[in-house]
């Protein structure tokens, strides 16, 4: 068993390079003391400077492996990577959510990946906010969240709008104005997250790290705002371990 370790689950795609997708979250949950599930949504063809293709993992195969775990486990939290469309991403939250209710999900809003390839598209703004309302953390930047809106508003606006149905971590790293500095809006609040260090290298993978860091620390019993705010740290040290696009983890 998992010796103690609360249980935490990614469902995220496979990258073979290891530095995002569910290889970068096994990594990271390991390194959290928390004990890491697997659910692939599809396998990739991918590099750390680029991307090719990705086979997507039949919906009903996704369904059938998260009965599996959460009928043989109770799992603290849910990490969410790339999907392929709105339809799938409800399937998966309502079931987690009717299977678990007290598990948390943190959804990592990957539309796209770093050369252009798209993931999702978000054209039902009433679906969004159903699964929105289902969810316990979205982890956009600065680019991503102005795909979460259908009006072209600035993207804290969208996170004030965003946060009446769940809470939302503005990332900092294409932040224009505070390279760095992650926001994090809950309904009525909003937190500043300021980084120890500004001098990093980037990271292939640097959101799927941040957010199953987030998810674990939620698993360990960590309230959202610390869970955020440990989570930035360890994503700062990994962001410095070399100066190459995949990172080496550790505490």
């Amino acid at each position: 068993m998992s010796a103690n370790r609360p249980f935490v689950l990614t469902i995220a795609g496979f990258d073979p390079s290891g530095g995002a997708g569910i290889l970068a979250d096994a990594k990271t949950f390991e390194q959290h003391h928390v004990y890491g599930f697997a659910v692939n949504t599809g396998n990739t063809i991918q590099t750390e400077n680029e991307f090719f293709e990705i086979e997507w993992t039949a919906l009903d195969f996704v369904l059938k492996s998260l009965e599996k775990l959460f009928y043989n486990y109770t799992i603290k939290a849910v990490k969410i990577g790339i999907v392929p469309s709105l339809n799938y991403l409800k399937e998966i939250v309502s079931l987690v959510k009717k299977l678990s209710p007290k598990t948390k999900i943190v959804w990592d809003t990957v539309l796209k990946s770093t050369t252009d390839f798209d993931f999702i598209i978000i054209k039902n703004q009433a679906v969004l906010i159903e699964i929105l309302e289902k969810i316990d953390l979205i982890t956009p930047n600065y680019n991503e969240i102005l795909q979460l809106s259908s009006e072209e508003i600035k993207a804290e606006t969208i996170a004030v709008t965003l946060s009446k149905y769940c809470p939302v971590l503005l990332k900092g790293g294409h932040n224009p104005d505070e390279i760095g500095v992650d926001y994090l809006y809950l309904e009525n609040t909003i937190f500043k997250l300021t980084p120890n260090n500004t001098l990093v290298f980037e990271k292939h993978g640097s959101g799927c790290v941040l957010s199953s860091a987030i998810a674990a620390n939620i698993a360990l019993g960590q309230d959202l705002k610390t869970a955020c705010s440990n989570a930035k740290k360890y994503i700062e040290t990994y962001l410095q371990s070399n100066q190459t696009k995949l990172g080496h983890h550790h505490v």
